[in-house]
């Protein structure tokens, strides 16, 4: 660790011991190893988020934003789009950089090349793409083998995403965005609408919005929280998950219940475990963006820290 990460760490320790004495027993926690790997588990999760917070405030190359530049990230592209107050591109870029990932060897060069238009004119913006989601689809299918010989991929967490027309594929799920976003009129519409709803709570506003994408073809419960965190980190919209959002969940749900169970088999429903981890984290001091990430990547090495990436 880092000498802040390691004050930080100490300060984690401390609030565990307090939480499992005072608040409610941690049987995952049963060894010094264990502990020290889910303090160091928090610590990279914060760093990551602290990460993405740093790029939004810093300034860029504006060829970060340009598909046609090798410098193309789709976050930094969302971060200067959203600080140009191009709100509805911003969030696009992002729905992008989630629907395919970034890819352990390619980068993003999948969504540079989807977005691009593989170099076209004409990039797949979103004035593009919301005035015409099937064209999208034909010309994703014309272009399809081209894209495989870019050598391109979806990232680890979208190895099951398709190229291919049909049900399962990009094309259907970027129509449904579409159609997510389309009956409100742009992005600030649909937030404001999900706002006079249910007020302007961060988490209640987040509850609601990550309910509402249960339309949105191809995206299960990782890719609509990623989503969701992703806009509140960017200021695309003051969200912030008030749970960890459990249901459906593997590696968290597996590391919530080894942790306040004692064992990832533990028979403890899914909303008990939502309010033990939010529970947790108050008192960690730790947002449940952080909470999720570090109990998935936990339980995965709890005796031993080994970061995981990607």
């Amino acid at each position: 660790m880092r000498p802040k990460d390691i004050v930080r760490g100490a300060a984690l320790k401390e609030a565990l011991k307090k939480f499992s004495l005072a608040t409610r027993p941690l049987p995952g926690l049963g060894s010094l190893g264990t502990i020290d790997s889910l303090v160091e588990q928090i610590v990279e999760s914060m760093r990551r988020i602290e990460y993405v917070r740093l790029i939004h405030r810093m300034p860029h190359d504006p060829a970060c934003g340009d598909p046609a530049s090798d410098l193309f990230d789709p976050l930094i592209a969302a971060s200067l789009a959203g600080r140009n107050g191009q709100v509805d591109e911003a969030c696009w870029l992002v729905f992008l950089s989630v629907h395919f990932g970034k890819h352990r060897r390619s980068g993003w060069r999948l969504v540079r090349a989807v977005y691009g238009a593989l170099g076209s004119s004409q990039r797949w913006d979103w004035e593009r793409i919301s005035s015409h989601p099937a064209a999208f689809g034909h010309w994703l299918q014309l272009h399809e083998a081209r894209l495989r010989e870019l050598g391109v991929g979806f990232g680890n967490h979208r190895k099951y995403e398709s190229l291919k027309p049909g049900p399962r594929g990009t094309a259907t799920a970027i129509e449904s965005y579409v159609a997510w976003v389309h009956p409100h009129g742009d992005h600030a519409g649909l937030v404001s609408e999900a706002r006079k709803m249910v007020g302007g709570n961060p988490g209640k506003l987040f509850d609601h919005l990550y309910s509402s994408m249960g339309g949105v073809m191809r995206f299960g419960r990782m890719a609509k929280f990623d989503f969701l965190t992703m806009l509140g980190k960017l200021e695309l919209a003051a969200i912030e998950p008030a749970i960890p959002y459990l249901s459906g969940a593997t590696g968290p749900l597996r590391g919530a219940r080894l942790l306040f169970g004692g064992t990832p088999a533990a028979a403890i429903a899914y909303r008990t475990l939502d309010e033990w981890v939010a529970e947790l984290g108050a008192g960690l001091g730790a947002g449940m963006q952080v909470m999720e990430d570090a109990l998935c990547n936990w339980q995965k090495s709890p005796d031993r820290f080994i970061a995981f990436r990607g």
